[in-house]
This record gives C-alpha cells, sequence and structure tokens, in this order.
C-alpha cells in the first residue's frame, strides 16, 4: 500500500530553491517482485546551503540520489513525482535534456572514488572531459582547464600530475579529483554520496572543508547523504532524516538535533555515547527496519517505537508543520510529536 503524498516541506516561492524534490517515489526490481525503494520523497536544496540526508544504511539515500542523477536503470525506475532543475522536471525530460544538465546544472561525487573514476585514462583525460563535451574546447585548452581544476582542490603539483592515471593518487587525492571533475563546469546542485565514508579522520575534515569552500565560491546547493550524526551537525544547514524509503523530519540541523520531533530522529541521537563508563550499556534502538517486502500500511516506524498505538497501525502520518522557531520551518511525520520529549 503506498503511502499518502507528503506535504512539500517549504511552502511559497524560494529564488534560492535550485533542485525541488516532490513526492519522489522509486520502485526497486527484485527477484522476488518489485519493492517500493523511496516513497513519496519530498524536499528542496537551496543554493549556498547544505541539506543532509541522514539515515541507517537502506532506507532509501542513495537510491533518491541514483533518481536524482538518473543512474536508476536497469534495477528501478521512478514510479511517481517530479524533480524540479532549472524549471525542467527531469522525471519527464527527454534523455538529450539530462544530458545537457549533467555536470552543468547537477552533478555527483560518489563514495567509492576508485570505482568512478575510469582506470584506463589519465586525469587529466578525464578531468578535461566535461570541458570538451559541454564547452567544446580544444583539447590544449581543456587539459590547461584541468591542471587548473587540479590546483584548485588542492592537488600538488598539477602540472607534473595531470597525466598519472586514478591507482597513482591516494584516496584523498582520488577523491579530490572526483569532486574537481563534479565542479568542473559550476554546477547549482551537488550531490555528496557518502564522499567521506572511506577516508581516516584526517582527510574527512579535509575534504568537507575542501566541499564547504566550493559550495561558497559556486554559490552551490549541496545535498549531503550520510549515516554520520557528527557529520551532519559540523556541516549542514539542515537535514531530512529518512526512514524505510521515507523522509520522517525535516528543518534546520540545530533545531532538529536540539529538540527532535520523531521518534526515529530521538532514538538516532540517543544512541551517540556523550560520556560513557567502562562497562555501561550503549543506548540504541531497539528492532531492526522493515524488510522492503513487508512495510506496514501505517506508520513505518511502528514497530520499533516507544510510542506506537492503534493509530499508527492504521493511518500512515504525514510530514507536517510542527512548528516554527525563529522563522524557520520544521515538519515531522508522526501522529504524537508532541510527545517526543517523554520518550
Amino acid at each position: 500500500m503506498s503511502a499518502p503524498a507528503l506535504e512539500a516541506p517549504d511552502a511559497g516561492t524560494d529564488d534560492r530553491v535550485a533542485l525541488d524534490v516532490t513526492d519522489l517515489t522509486v520502485d526497486l526490481r527484485t527477484p522476488t517482485g518489485t519493492v517500493r525503494a523511496v516513497d513519496h520523497v519530498s524536499f528542496r536544496a537551496r543554493r549556498g546551503e547544505t541539506l543532509a540526508l541522514l539515515g541507517e544504511s537502506g532506507c532509501g539515500k542513495s537510491m533518491t540520489a541514483q533518481a536524482l542523477v538518473g543512474l536508476l536503470d536497469p534495477i528501478a525506475s521512478i514510479a511517481d513525482g517530479a524533480i524540479t532543475l532549472d524549471d525542467v522536471d527531469l522525471v519527464t525530460a527527454k534523455e538529450s535534456v539530462r544530458r545537457r544538465l549533467a555536470g552543468t546544472e547537477l552533478a555527483i561525487v560518489f563514495q567509492d572514488a576508485l570505482t568512478a573514476l575510469n582506470p584506463v585514462y589519465t586525469v587529466g583525460t578525464q578531468l578535461a572531459e566535461p570541458f570538451r563535451i559541454h564547452r567544446k574546447m580544444s583539447r590544449k585548452k581543456a587539459r590547461h582547464e584541468a591542471i587548473e581544476l587540479m590546483r584548485h582542490v588542492g592537488i600538488p603539483e598539477p602540472e607534473s600530475r595531470v597525466d598519472s592515471y586514478p591507482h597513482q593518487f591516494s584516496g584523498g587525492m582520488r577523491q579530490r579529483l572526483l569532486i574537481a571533475m563534479a565542479v568542473a563546469l559550476s554546477p547549482k546542485v551537488l550531490l555528496a554520496d557518502e564522499p567521506t565514508t572511506a577516508l581516516d579522520v584526517t582527510v574527512q575534515a579535509q575534504i568537507m572543508a575542501l566541499l564547504q569552500r566550493l559550495r561558497s565560491e559556486h554559490d552551490m546547493a549541496v545535498v549531503l547523504i550520510t549515516h554520520d550524526l557528527a557529520l551532519v551537525a559540523e556541516q549542514a544547514d539542515r537535514v531530512a532524516i529518512m526512514y524505510a524509503g521515507n523522509v520522517v523530519e525535516t528543518g534546520p540541523v540545530a533545531e532538529v538535533f536540539g529538540n527532535p520531533r520523531h521518534p526515529y530522529t530521538k532514538g538516532l541521537l540517543d544512541s551517540v555515547p556523550v560520556s560513557a563508563e567502562r562497562g555501561a550499556d550503549l543506548k540504541s534502538i531497539g528492532g531492526t527496519p522493515p524488510d522492503l517486502h513487508s512495510i506496514p500500511s501505517g506508520c513505518v516506524y511502528q514497530a520499533r517505537c516507544p510510542l506506537a498505538r492503534a493509530r499508527c497501525v492504521q493511518e500512515r502520518p504525514v510530514l507536517s508543520d510542527v512548528g516554527s522557531d525563529h522563522g524557520t520551518s520544521r515538519k515531522a511525520a508522526c501522529h504524537f510529536s508532541e510527545e517526543i520529549s517523554n520518550v
């Protein structure tokens, strides 16, 4: 049973909105049948801000990102919804239009740079490709732009390394190269799908600092896809919490983390050890996320929720306004959001 359409997370017109996702629904084909991996997800990404999609593994974050950039085939497809970028609905747009917007308006950074970069071409060739395809530059001019791009993202001695291959760079340098390729044409929206997962803590900080600097320089909207609460707290302006393919809470990071209005959000925050003693039990969310083949018709979180009641079993809560602080919108999909502090 499909969920009711969620309300748009932000009302009204906002000329800073770079990406507007409304009721995005993705069906995933499996050997045992089709399942709903993303269920009527809505959010907006504004230029100059970072929006985090946060949740456990398997909650639909990466599938949402793949839908945005058109990488679902052949395992999945968009069943419903709209993805508006530069006044174009990417769901109904022709493939030629999507190709034109790829890189120039919307780009993505994947978490595994070694598989995202082509091992048989030099990094200079790969960095020059967007300039040759979209800007119609000569090989010499595109190569010059590739060198400048490497310098811009902090690759040392780019003139001597432009003819190197991906395997000749460290993990952190490869991630910088991926980011360089993504921002080459100054896109309005940058999707960063777990961009620091395989990196050590020091390099993670460097990569996120680079993304922040580029966001400011290019006035981009950054959509950060992660399961790391600390990363969201440090880097994001707003957050959308996802669970079982649904957005269950949205709002400014400081407000959502400071006063969660959905029991799943509170469970995630409570599971972070603040001051643990040796031998003491660590808090966790009991149970496991529902199997995509058996998503309940009511609230998707009901099996793990300490507030679950008969209404939660019978009725899917809609993402709706739970009040505003300092003029900013907060939304949650919970019938009993006023009682979260009692959990």
